[in-house]
């Protein structure tokens, strides 16, 4: 960072990328001029920014407050300035002033100057490498798309690199996932599959200043389209598979729209790896062409660049053989790996990893050891009775894809098993998953219990007995709990000895997202340990 960052500093670089909302083109004398005092005012754009935040409870002496999300309000500014904030920047597209000063009714003589943009979106990358400066050329950056997979194949990369690292003298790697954030500084369960541009911006800055040379992290569509990526250059990045998903007025009006978001990546990467196994491949390969530097991967086809064959599964220890080969500067090999996860359905992801790691140049017996001790918290973890009879799977499987390929799996690994099942859909988004989950429910489960699953501002009711129609539709037993905690609960006391319990969605989150707000609760991992006995 910066040590002497401005806010004129931020109106010059919001000015040189056309976003001021003031006529374009205007000199920054001329965007001042006139405002409430020449002489307050450019002594106030000089004050320097010690933070930047769009949380008001974040904010202090110092800060820059940036004012955006569908639930903003006006106060959440004005807590900020009483607070200490000396900028703030907000979109206004037909404001014709650019900048303005106000004063701090609670303290005459703390200016706090105000910046208004044509779209807060691109503006906040602009902030973020302004008060950070270009990180991503300090720091490898590995970045991981896909509509299902994307969390394990981050850890598998963690504990890959972690490997190498420990081998080599260097510091644990930093991750950015839906699961859990690690910089150096922050450890925590997150909230977002990839997290807003000045949260990654910091995580980043985290990592740098704490001695760690890799970050891998999850990138979603949501991050593609809404620019949370945008400045950062992945050295290596991976597309996993597409499958519809997100599809909503507040996310992505069609799958067209879906696939172009993921399809972004490229253009952020150095070099990348893509599955051959995957639908769209024309277009895959095509967007592909945007990345100087490309390789495949399959379990399918022995072209591909890194290809997985004698895939087999024992007492839950997942086994394969790998040959690369076509990797620039890597070593040709012919390799059997060990997966430290449960599974087949990992395979996939344990490709991506191996292609990546490739790609980054570590060597094959750190890819290796790492694959044998990977593990994804809360993703597909398999817990058992006392007396190792019944058997519970907690997964973060949340979508159409994930939830057929995790079918086929038990299918292969438990013949026979009759399949219980409790899980529910988020509220305001995504809301296809209401028909596809359901049905496949009610095919594949001889009994559903419908819950909670962060129904946010959405009766969770009404998202309960949606899903409940489809369920019913496909031939399926069931029932509404909508508690999640007494759900699990009374799918355990139905549970029998022929009979495994699928816990999806949840994984290890400790928080249910009610209203605005995101409720402490057990997690479904929690909830199983105690009760499963």
């Amino acid at each position: 960072m910066k040590k002497t960052v401005t806010i004129k500093d931020f109106i010059d670089a919001l000015g040189a990328k056309g976003l001021l909302a003031a006529k374009e083109g205007q000199e920054l004398s001329a965007v001042l001029a006139g405002l409430y005092s020449e002489n307050d005012t450019k002594n106030a754009v000089n004050a320097l920014v010690s933070s930047v935040t769009y949380n008001s409870l974040e904010a202090g002496k110092g800060s820059l407050f940036v004012c955006k999300g569908a639930h903003f309000k006006e106060q959440y500014l004005e807590d900020a300035i009483a607070k200490g904030a000396v900028c703030y920047i907000r979109e206004d597209k037909n404001a014709t002033d650019a900048v303005i000063c106000r004063l701090d009714e609670s303290n005459a003589n703390t200016p706090c100057v105000g910046i208004y943009v044509k779209d807060i979106r691109k503006a906040m990358p602009v902030i973020a490498e302004t008060f950070y400066g270009i990180l991503s050329d300090d720091i490898c950056m590995v970045g991981i798309t896909g509509t299902k997979g994307k969390s394990t194949t981050a850890f598998f990369m963690r504990y890959i690199i972690d490997e190498w690292m420990s081998a080599t003298g260097g510091n644990r790697s930093a991750i950015c996932s839906g699961i859990d954030n690690y910089d150096g500084v922050i450890d925590e369960e997150s909230h977002l599959t990839t997290p807003e541009i000045m949260e990654l911006y910091k995580h980043m800055y985290n990592a740098i200043n704490s001695g760690i040379s890799h970050m891998t992290m999850e990138v979603s569509s949501q991050a593609l389209k809404y620019d949370r990526v945008t400045g950062i250059t992945f050295e290596a990045g991976a597309f996993l598979n597409i499958g519809s998903d997100h599809i909503s007025a507040i996310e992505h009006p069609d799958f067209n729209d879906y696939l172009e978001a993921k399809l972004r990546l490229f253009g952020h990467c150095r070099k990348a790896c893509i599955n051959l196994d995957c639908d769209e491949q024309e277009r895959i390969k095509a967007a592909s062409a945007e990345c100087p530097y490309v390789i495949s991967f399959s379990q399918k086809y022995d072209s591909a660049d890194i290809f997985g064959y004698d895939i087999s599964s024992k007492e839950g220890k997942v086994s394969l053989r790998v040959k690369g080969r076509s990797v620039e500067g890597y070593p040709d090999f012919d390799e059997d790996f060990t997966l430290g996860t449960f599974g087949t359905i990992n395979v996939e992801n344990a490709l991506a990893a191996i292609s990546l790691s490739a790609l980054l140049g570590v060597p094959i017996e750190f890819v290796k050891s790492g694959l044998a001790k990977a593990k994804s918290p809360g993703r597909m973890e398999v817990f058992y009775s006392g007396d190792g009879k019944r058997i519970a799977i907690v997964d973060y499987a949340h979508n159409k894809l994930s939830y057929e390929k995790f079918f086929d799996t038990i299918k292969d690994e438990f013949p026979g098993k009759k399949m219980l099942i409790v899980f529910g859909c988020p509220g305001g988004k995504a809301f296809a998953r209401r028909e596809e989950l359901g049905t496949i429910a009610g095919k594949y489960c001889k009994y559903s219990i419908i819950t909670e699953e962060d129904y946010g501002e959405e009766d969770v009711n009404k998202i309960c007995n949606e899903i409940a129609g489809f369920v019913r539709a496909a031939g399926g037993d069931f029932e509404i709990i909508t508690d999640r905690v007494e759900a699990i609960k009374k799918a355990i006391s139905l549970m029998d000895d022929d009979t495994i319990l699928f816990l999806p969605g949840k994984g290890r989150e400790t928080r249910e997202k009610r209203g605005i707000l995101y409720i402490d609760t057990p997690s479904d991992a929690d909830v199983v340990i105690e009760y499963l006995r």
